[in-house]
């Protein structure tokens, strides 16, 4: 007679040993993160970079849902919400608008800010050490970034001494910056036109009270509008030989003068730590929003010849040269 329990036993154990025998795996969950942006500029190298460097592949271990704005701030309300009705994990926003009509769809979703201006002073945390909320990230703003960005216009252009800035009023974020601004010109010796521009209907009387203005220089804010049309912008600065800044390396890309600020790249690059501590089971109201570390000055070499400026060489060794 066979002893039912060795049987039992000797049958569990041939199992086990048995090279063909398999057991049926739960599969892993695939997160999916949203992207909120302006447009996809070669920036957002940087956050697909910080991406990989994590082992996070697109289409393999991560679902990327990218949503872009092209200039068209009417749509953030519409594309935020397709994002949460997606069921994304996180919403990666660049823009202190695009952050907003994140937090405006969803209180749960975390949210990771790429680049936002004054977080803490607007409401979309309640401090930079502690969010508290479902929003934390990264600022693209320091101390004494403005007033950096006079002096280094004051160098390549000694005789600058009335810059027109370019800004949009309505903003919730740019009246900080542009009292920043006020405060970083006086401290230069420079006076300040301002020139408001909320949509691109706006450029064609923009341009014509620039050249009443008889101003020497131009300053563009960074918002979504002037992005979109940085070209158009940078051309007409150019025509009327008035050197131009902005904080984007794009703008100089697209025929400005010179441009210092934050690495942008960076930033999205650094974003990416977010989105990997957050899908690891960390909150965003306990990892404090971190500010810029590495800056970089731009200057475009055939715009300053064409606007008739010598770039000095303290500037050239700091500078990468367009």
């Amino acid at each position: 007679m066979i002893d039912r329990r060795r049987f039992i036993g000797t049958l569990a154990g041939g199992l086990l040993a048995s090279p063909f025998v398999t057991f049926a795996q739960v599969p892993t969950k695939v997160p999916r993160v949203g992207v909120l942006g302006n447009t996809d500029s070669p920036v957002w190298e940087g956050f697909r970079q910080g991406m990989r460097e994590l082992g996070y592949i697109d289409g393999r271990n991560v679902t990327m849902e990218w949503r872009w704005l092209e200039g068209r701030t009417d749509r953030l309300p519409a594309q935020a919400l397709e994002l949460v009705q997606l069921n994304v994990d996180i919403i990666v926003a660049t823009s202190t608008q695009s952050v907003r009509a994140a937090m405006q769809a969803t209180s749960r979703t975390p949210i990771v800010m790429g680049l936002s201006a004054y977080p803490d002073k607007i409401g979309l945390v309640e401090s930079l050490a502690r969010p508290g909320g479902n929003v934390t990230g990264l600022s693209n703003i320091a101390p004494e970034l403005m007033g950096k960005r006079f002096q280094l216009l004051k160098e390549i252009a000694p005789k600058v001494s009335r810059v027109a800035v370019l800004w949009n009023p309505a903003s919730q974020v740019e009246p900080l910056g542009y009292s920043e601004t006020l405060a970083a010109a006086a401290a230069n010796g420079v006076e300040i036109k301002s020139i408001e521009a909320r949509t691109p209907e706006d450029y064609p009387a923009v341009f014509t009270t620039v050249t009443a203005s008889r101003a020497d220089a131009l300053y563009v804010f960074s918002n979504p509008v002037n992005f979109k049309h940085r070209q158009l912008i940078a051309d007409f600065a150019l025509k009327s030989r008035l050197p131009s800044t902005c904080e984007e390396k794009s703008f100089v890309e697209s025929g400005g003068l010179l441009s210092y600020g934050p690495s942008f790249f960076e930033l999205l690059r650094r974003s990416a730590t977010f989105v990997d501590k957050i899908l690891k089971g960390a909150k965003p109201a306990d990892l404090p929003v971190e500010q810029p570390t590495k800056f970089e000055l731009v200057i475009n070499e055939k715009t300053a010849k064409a606007v008739g400026l010598t770039i000095p060489q303290s500037l050239r060794l700091q500078a990468v040269l367009l």
